[in-house]
């Protein structure tokens, strides 16, 4: 009997376990959760935050398009600017007298070229005469184009033509003489200077020579004939010496010499010699203010 009781008491026992978990929770209220504290009392409360207001389709439209026009006219300056710096240039070339003080020696050779060539007899007699002006005409070229011009850029430099050119012009387009330094990097043999070299400083000292005789200071190579005569050292000075012969409408024939740079009272070797004509274009009265007289 007691075994019975055990069992009886065993299984009322779980079967009110059973009945207790099953047993449905009671609902309270619902509680405010607040904070406390010894200064002041806060709620917590919760918003919901609105959507961004959209910007009008016009005012859209219309920002988009200021940029658009502000990118694009900073971009069409930035273009445009080297093209009018370059224009302007050749508009307004610098003076012959201006040319004298734009070139500035960076190194020890070539501000010892700059003075032997500023104060050698040759150059002091030709400044004291008014018929003739001293200029660098290389110079007249804008900065921004030198790279792209053969004597006014691409030869001058340190062991090339170390220093721009002294030119001394004949009122007229009479005469011409310029005087050069050609260092060691232009050679064609060890130690000599090439002759296509000596052909280009012909070729433009003789042109220069005459542009002011032409109508609108302006003229083309129409032919060139070269004598070579002695061999040209690298490292030397030398004189380039023109005179223009005979002018008839647009055609010029000039003659010249490249010599030597020597002491006053000695003779100089004459290095090559050359005969020329140039002829003035039938554009040269637009091109004339394009190309200004160099």
């Amino acid at each position: 009997m007691f075994a019975r009781r055990l069992r009886s008491s065993a299984a009322f026992g779980i079967s009110a376990c059973v009945k207790k978990e099953i047993r449905p929770l009671p609902l309270r209220p619902a509680r405010t959760l607040n904070f406390s504290t010894t200064h002041s009392r806060q709620t917590i409360t919760a918003s919901i935050p609105l959507p961004p207001t959209k910007r009008s389709f016009l005012r859209r439209t219309a920002r988009v398009f200021a940029l658009a026009v502000l990118f694009s006219s900073a971009g069409f300056i930035m273009s445009v600017a080297p093209v009018v710096k370059a224009a302007n240039g050749y508009l307004n070339p610098p003076s012959d007298e201006e040319t004298l003080t734009m070139f500035t020696p960076s190194d020890d050779v070539s501000r010892e070229v700059e003075e032997f060539i500023k104060n050698h007899p040759i150059a002091v007699e030709l400044r004291s005469q008014p018929e003739y002006s001293e200029s660098r005409p290389h110079l007249k070229i804008p900065e921004g184009q030198r790279s792209h011009n053969l004597t006014g850029g691409t030869l001058l430099g340190p062991g090339r033509v170390v220093v721009p050119p002294f030119v001394w012009s004949e009122r007229g387009g009479k005469s011409l003489v310029s005087i050069s330094y050609l260092g060691e990097d232009l050679c064609g043999h060890p130690g000599l200077v090439h002759g296509g070299l000596l052909a280009t400083l012909l070729d433009e000292g003789l042109a220069r020579c005459c542009f002011a005789a032409l109508p609108n200071k302006v003229g083309m190579t129409a032919n060139l004939n070269i004598n070579y005569r002695n061999p040209t050292p690298a490292g030397g000075f030398v004189v380039l010496r023109a005179v223009t012969t005979k002018v008839e409408g647009r055609k010029a024939w000039v003659e010249g010499r490249i010599e030597t740079l020597v002491a006053e009272g000695e003779k100089p070797v004459v290095l090559a010699e050359a005969t020329a004509l140039f002829i003035e274009p039938r554009q040269a009265a637009s091109m004339a203010r394009v190309y200004p007289v160099q």
